[in-house]
């Protein structure tokens, strides 16, 4: 019997229409076009403004059009794990939300919480129970509302993020196409450079943490670069090496979409040519968890059957990982 194998058979993202310009951001703080592009590369990124609506209505949207496109039935999705660093509420889980919302009434689901790489611990998590024959249809969500925990009064990480994400459908395979190999990993150290100080159980909110702005995202620049791009040349090039993958070879690297300079190193320290290197942040910013699923997304029509890609991404924690995968469709 062949191997069980779970394969991407659909991909399908949402951003919102809102756009933060760097224009718009130059009247809010002190910085300029020129310097965030040539810090970031980033142009503008999606904001999500609706009054009440959270991370679950990026992945409604996403859930919803990738039901559609795929012809499968909201009641046939056995299973659902969203990716997120911005749920709606601390409980119930944002997964079950979206389930909710868009009729998954036979999945359960779940969240999981690994910074910029959860869409990877997910992919890899959902995979398991395909390959265990247990599940066929199982859908897995990477998306964040990031405004939500972004100081727009510093410029240091007001000018990265953006909100959005994607969605991708897995189901079984016996042709050798899907999910290949993972490699994930983490380091608890990290957490000093990156991390929300307050809001959780060790630092619950309070008029002191808010008055002190401890409800948003805080992050030491330059060792979070270094790790992140060391890290993550580590993980893609095991990854290749023990798959007997070559730059020429692959077809696509797929990065977190975190910061172009990153994306740039990444590839040149791998030599993967810059045209095998997906890119769409310059448009979206970083969506944390979102940003994967939107590249999948955009580039879906040149990927072919049997194409060779290897996902990678870092976060905050710190965590980070590779997961090679061979296109199904």
């Amino acid at each position: 019997m062949s191997k069980i194998q779970a394969a991407i058979t659909g991909v399908h993202s949402w951003v919102p229409e809102y756009r933060l310009t760097n224009a718009i951001l130059e009247t809010m703080v002190d910085t300029n076009d020129a310097w965030i592009i040539s810090r970031t590369g980033i142009k503008e990124r999606r904001i999500l403004k609706e009054e009440g609506a959270g991370t679950s209505h990026i992945g409604e949207q996403a859930v919803n059009g990738l039901l559609e496109k795929t012809n499968t039935k909201a009641e046939e999705i056995d299973f659902i794990i969203c990716a997120t660093t911005t749920p709606d509420m601390q409980f119930p889980a944002t997964a079950n939300i979206i389930a909710d919302k868009c009729g998954l009434i036979n999945a359960f689901g779940y969240d999981l919480n690994a910074a910029c790489s959860g869409f990877l611990y997910a992919l890899t998590t959902a995979s398991k129970f395909i390959e265990s024959g247990l599940y066929k249809k199982v859908i897995v969500v990477g998306a964040d509302k990031m405004s939500s925990i972004i100081d727009y009064e510093d410029r240091r990480t007001c000018i990265i993020f953006g909100d959005g994400g994607g969605a991708v459908l897995l189901e079984p395979t016996t042709d050798g196409t899907g999910i290949t190999d993972t490699l994930l990993k983490s380091d608890g150290s990290g957490r000093v450079f990156l991390h929300m100080k307050a809001g959780g159980s060790a630092r619950p909110a309070s008029h002191e943490t808010v008055d002190a702005r401890e409800h948003f995202v805080f992050q030491d620049g330059g060792p979070v670069f270094k790790a992140a791009v060391s890290s993550m040349v580590d993980v893609v090039e095991k990854v290749m090496e023990r798959n007997g993958l070559t730059t020429e070879s692959l077809n696509w690297l797929v990065p977190h979409q975190a910061n172009k300079r990153i994306i740039d190193a990444v590839g040149r320290f791998t030599k993967i040519p810059s045209e095998k290197v997906m890119l769409n942040i310059h448009k979206y910013g970083n969506t944390t968890n979102g940003t994967i699923p939107l590249c999948l997304w955009e580039y879906e029509n040149q990927l072919k059957k049997g194409d060779d890609l290897i996902l990678t991404a870092f976060g905050g924690g710190f965590t980070w990982g590779a997961v090679y995968i061979k296109w199904a469709y």
